[in-house]
């Protein structure tokens, strides 16, 4: 009992500093921050930073980190705006150029890490600039305006299936999420217990559940006070289940755990540690790109400067949503909540009207607090 509750303690942890650090800034701005326009705007101004998370804690599950994923968001980006602009406003070939590029921005890099054994750190900094550097050429340190607003609805569109109210739609996609959710673990741990592993008790089980039924429902509520479900919601939620069902129940995803956990004893029971590497910097790659797809969407334009820090809050969230730092450990969900914890921070800030510098300290502090955590309790299991 009490082993299979230190297993769970991260995740009781993270839960608790989510609601509390929005339960503070509650305090501080007169609940400002619990409008449902401020609800809306918080998910969708953090967007792009969830997706980085959600490559970057499959990076750092293996042990390694990458720094270029700011860099490769402002160069997708500019390739994004480019091939709207010269494809007659084609979404679907702005995109998918975004994504090939990123794509073959993963391979170079995950080949130089995985084949050749440069360390993720030297390849991912050289990509840092490199990849700047190129953004630079590229739109010769102009900003890339996009030729119409349509590129823009991918952050400012919202659902709206025409045969439904699209805010009673957004409770039934958030009751259709939980239902989801809870099934889905329910079924977890039915394997695990007839796999014979322990599990927590009922009422935990139950608690954990009931709380996070709450919270998803209470922010699908707040989306229909507003203009409904954002349609990068919808492409966030998606990512999150395909990527939490890849790293659950897929050969993929464990030999990515094994590799992080112990990187030799992976490659003596036959795991092909390089092809994995190479395919984990792939994913990052694509994500990524995505990424670069929905900045310049929230920007309406692409700009040469956009991603400057974006590693850094992507590393953050991963490391803030339970991620060890010496890899083997961490999940895609923890990651999403590290990222609104770092989102909420922000917004709660951006209220109180404190500058940029003073975020960056709470943020660095955050961040300092998170891995000392991790690090304390593994010297504790140990």
């Amino acid at each position: 009992m009490l082993q299979i509750l230190k297993q769970n303690q991260k995740h009781f942890s993270m839960y608790a500093v989510l609601l509390l650090i929005f339960l503070t800034f509650g305090f501080l701005t007169d609940f400002v921050n619990f409008m449902p326009r401020n609800i809306t705007n918080l998910v969708i101004q953090n967007s792009y930073i969830l997706i980085l998370a959600i490559g970057m804690v499959m990076v750092i599950i293996t042990g390694k980190i990458d720094l270029s994923v700011g860099s490769v968001v402002a160069l997708t980006g500019a390739i994004a705006a480019w091939a709207y602009n010269t494809s007659n406003g084609s979404m679907t070939a702005s995109i998918l150029a975004a994504l090939v590029a990123g794509a073959l921005i993963g391979a170079f890099q995950g080949y130089w890490i995985a084949y050749l054994r440069v360390p993720a750190f030297i390849v991912t900094l050289g990509g840092m600039l490199g990849w700047r550097g190129l953004t630079y050429i590229f739109t010769e340190i102009q900003p890339i305006g996009l030729m119409d607003d349509g590129f823009k609805k991918i952050t400012s569109g919202f659902v709206e299936p025409g045969f439904m109210d699209a805010k009673i739609l957004a409770l039934i996609i958030g009751l259709a999420i939980v239902v989801l959710m809870v099934l889905s673990d329910f079924m977890r741990r039915k394997k695990r217990a007839s796999l014979g592993f322990e599990n927590l008790p009922m009422a935990l089980f139950a608690l954990k559940n009931l709380f996070i039924v709450a919270i998803i429902m209470w922010v699908f509520y707040k989306f229909s006070m507003d203009r409904g479900v954002p349609i990068v919601i919808c492409l966030i939620a998606a990512l999150v289940v395909f990527m939490t069902f890849v790293m659950n129940n897929t050969v993929f995803g464990r030999n990515i755990y094994a590799i992080g956990g112990n990187a030799k004893a992976a490659k003596l029971s036959g795991i092909n540690a390089e092809r994995t590497e190479f395919y984990v910097f792939v994913i990052m790659g694509v994500l990524a790109g995505l990424a670069g797809v929905v900045f310049t969407a929230y920007m309406n334009q692409a700009m040469p400067s956009a991603g400057n820090m974006f590693e850094l809050d992507a590393i953050s969230a991963v490391f803030i949503g339970g991620a060890s730092a010496t890899g083997g450990v961490g999940t895609v969900i923890g990651s999403i909540i590290g990222g609104l914890v770092m989102g909420i921070i922000n917004n709660g800030m951006n209220l109180m009207s404190l500058g940029a510098e003073y975020q960056l300290v709470v943020k660095a502090l955050v961040l300092l607090i998170a891995v000392w955590y991790d690090l304390h309790n593994n010297k504790k299991s140990s």
